[in-house]
């Protein structure tokens, strides 16, 4: 499952130390270095979006990574807040 995080914490430091901009393609992941670029694919209609990891977490259980409001929203799940999802390292 995937979660978004949005523009209440527009400007805050990201674990990388980067600010968190919700209009930026980025993500949040528990292990996979910074700068890592995943395919992000939500599984209920198909679309995908490109994200750079950028900080730590989702600290949820049954969740496996966070994703920009940005992203969320190319991937159509605002509404429902979370999503089922696969990803890949980018080519």
């Amino acid at each position: 499952m995937a979660s978004y995080y949005g523009g209440a914490l527009r400007g805050n430091r990201t674990a990388s130390g980067e600010r968190f901009d919700p209009d930026a393609f980025t993500a949040a992941h528990r292990t996979l270095a910074f700068g890592t670029c995943l395919r992000v694919e939500n599984l209920d209609n198909g679309r995908s979006v490109e994200v750079r990891i950028n900080d730590r977490g989702p600290f949820v259980q049954g969740r496996i990574v966070d994703v920009s409001e940005a992203a969320a929203r190319a991937l159509d799940f605002i509404q429902r807040g979370v999503t089922r999802v696969k990803f890949f390292l980018c080519a």
